[in-house]
């Protein structure tokens, strides 16, 4: 069976105020993908990188940094290249001319996970913020494409381009739709419905860098803080000598401080991602980290980088194993007793210790925390469904089966109930 392509270009109604903000989107999002085709093409002195993975590992985090772009937006720019990379390759094997791809049409590829898509409004990743977009419609859609692919609920949102038109000084979405046949969607119902399973990820200023809802207890955020601060003194007192030689060694140090930390949040993110792989999960779920710099101290702002830089490794790695990342509200994630739901601020003992007041549940905190996070997606995930039957079934990913949004236990083969513990682990997977 396949699948009904069709593309629809419907005028946005953008707000004044942020026209701007989505041309510094566009001049930023070129600016990834040019930089990558310059990396990308080496010919005729070398092979040209066609390798998305290759070009995303040597060049993610150096765009990050010099742009204001979110991570997947950041993928898209450099995936665009490489896409072009690919086709000037192809050509040169046919022996027709081509050079390096240039990139300078007014053009960004949203999908998904940067834009939010509805049937008469869109939500756009930018810059500064996200902005929404209300479709310009016509007065009788019936008979037209946006009549009978837009606004058709048969249809669904792909991967869609926002392009401007000078002329006009207008904005539009060619949107991306798709429609598969009834069979085809049955199948991939049912192909879904076995496999709809939330890792809870809960993240740590001490102790475990990360701690997941399958016991895993990743990093170590102490150590991590031990060494930054090392880093700290050694460069304090070179500035007090302040000579040029002195200023040379704090720019190789922080040069090499920096590849330590990326080296420390990619080990993090493949122990993530290897548990979800693990445990058949379709979803990761970690908390909202909007506003932690505020929320978080001066000696601790480290962590706060950490934990943005960590969210964005899992999510771009995530993607190539098709797993969703998706953020929740850390609220009372801490306080809430993941067995019964009773929510108190005496719960939390102390640092790595939980005892419910109301049914005496006793574990670990930050694996406590990390069931609590998994539960708030499965909600969200269950209250958009729509189907009589429930849909699919949510589950979480625990250490020794799986809790379903009721509160079903459903054990591992060989395992006991779901492991209690008061301590942090002497072993790397809590159970195990």
């Amino acid at each position: 069976m396949k699948d009904v392509i069709r593309t629809v270009k419907v005028k946005l109604d953008v707000p004044d105020e942020r026209c701007d903000d989505l041309h510094q989107t566009k001049e930023q999002f070129l600016h990834c993908a040019n930089t990558t085709a310059a990396w990308a093409w080496r010919h005729p002195d070398n092979h040209c990188v066609t390798s998305k993975q290759q070009a995303e590992t040597a060049l993610y985090e150096r765009l990050r940094d010099e742009t204001a772009l979110t991570a997947n937006l950041v993928q898209k720019g450099i995936r665009r290249a490489i896409e072009a990379t690919k086709s000037g390759v192809a050509r040169l094997k046919k022996g027709e001319p081509t050079s390096q791809p240039q990139f300078d049409a007014w053009s960004v590829v949203y999908d998904k996970r940067s834009a939010t898509f509805h049937r008469d409004h869109v939500s756009l990743s930018t810059v500064n913020g996200r902005v929404e977009c209300e479709y310009v419609l016509p007065d009788d859609p019936a008979e037209t494409p946006i009549g009978e692919y837009l606004l058709n609920e048969d249809y669904e949102f792909r991967m869609s381009t926002l392009q401007y038109d000078r002329s006009t000084e207008a904005f539009y979405l060619h949107a991306r739709m798709r429609r598969t046949t009834d069979e085809h969607e049955q199948s991939t119902v049912s192909s879904e419905a076995k496999h709809r399973t939330v890792l809870g990820v809960d993240l740590n200023v001490d102790g475990s860098l990360a701690v997941t809802s399958t016991g895993a207890f990743i990093g170590n955020a102490d150590e991590m803080t031990h060494r930054r601060r090392e880093f700290e003194k050694t460069r304090g007192s070179m500035q007090q000598t302040g000579t040029r030689s002195a200023h040379l060694s704090i720019q190789s140090m922080d040069d090499r401080e920096h590849r330590w930390a990326q080296d420390e949040l990619h080990q993090a993110s493949n122990r993530i991602l290897e548990e979800a792989r693990n445990h058949g999960c379709t979803h990761i779920a970690l908390e909202n980290l909007t506003g932690i710099r505020d929320r978080m101290g001066g000696a601790k702002r480290f962590h706060a980088w950490a934990f943005r830089r960590l969210f964005e490794y899992v999510e771009y790695k995530a993607e190539m194993d098709g797993i969703e990342v998706e953020q929740v509200s850390p609220a009372y994630t801490s306080q809430r007793c993941s067995s019964c739901g009773f929510t108190h601020e005496t719960n939390r003992r102390s640092k790595h210790r939980f005892v419910c007041q109301k049914c005496e549940y006793e574990l670990n905190a930050d694996y406590n925390a990390s069931k609590n996070i998994a539960r708030k997606l499965l909600n969200r995930l269950r209250s958009g469904q729509t189907s009589p039957s429930g849909g699919a079934p949510c589950q979480c990913a625990l250490k020794s089966g799986t809790l379903n949004l009721n509160g079903g236990f459903t054990a591992t083969v060989n395992s006991t109930t779901e492991g209690e513990s008061t301590d942090k682990p002497t072993t790397p997977v809590v159970g195990h």
